[in-house]
């Protein structure tokens, strides 16, 4: 009798650790899925502003790397505003730009590698007023969203949900290991 209930427990032990490791890496997962993001940028998205900024900077949530930093500032005629290269430290990119160009509906776009490897991209766009027309005022300016959100947030978000259905999965599997060890001892028990 001592035997068998030894032998249960092993059994049990090795039916629920698997379940219990995969449970675990399901609750790590998003966190371990999460990617780099912009956090703010200025001139802000769907900004009105009375004049062209001498520079565009986004700000990310991690380390960006100088040799994949690409950010363009693309002019309402379809023309680049930028001046220069990229300019990456830290976690901000600077391009500087041609505050005499034309007023109108500007778009900036990018793409940056962080240092740890993942890859962001996004765009935005952003108004210069012209000269005699009225622009909001600095509160309205301020009430408009930073950043729009990135395809890379899209999927992020998505992926985070992926750990239920995984959670759930590992409780079946665990509950059917359970369930074949039951039967498997009452067979056991019927042939005494």
């Amino acid at each position: 009798m001592y035997v068998t209930d030894r032998r249960a427990v092993r059994t049990a032990a090795r039916a629920l650790v698997l379940p219990a490791a995969l449970a675990a890496l399901a609750v790590a997962a998003p966190r371990a899925a999460a990617h780099t993001e912009l956090d703010t940028s200025s001139p802000g998205a769907n900004a009105t502003l009375a004049g062209l900024p001498p520079r565009v900077t986004l700000t990310f949530s991690d380390a960006m790397t100088q040799k994949y930093a690409k950010v363009a500032v693309t002019t309402p005629d379809g023309a680049s505003a930028a001046t220069g290269e990229p300019q990456v430290s830290g976690k901000e990119v600077t391009l500087a730009v041609d505050p005499a160009s034309p007023p109108g509906r500007y778009t900036v776009g990018y793409r940056v590698v962080s240092a740890d490897g993942h890859p962001v991209s996004g765009s935005y766009t952003f108004t210069v007023a012209q000269a005699n027309s009225p622009t909001p005022s600095p509160r309205a300016a301020a009430a408009s969203p930073a950043v729009q959100e990135t395809e890379s947030d899209k999927i992020g978000g998505e992926s985070a949900d992926v750990g239920v259905p995984v959670l759930v999965g590992t409780g079946a599997l665990a509950v059917a290991g359970v369930g074949a060890y039951a039967a498997r001892r009452r067979r056991a028990g019927h042939g005494n």
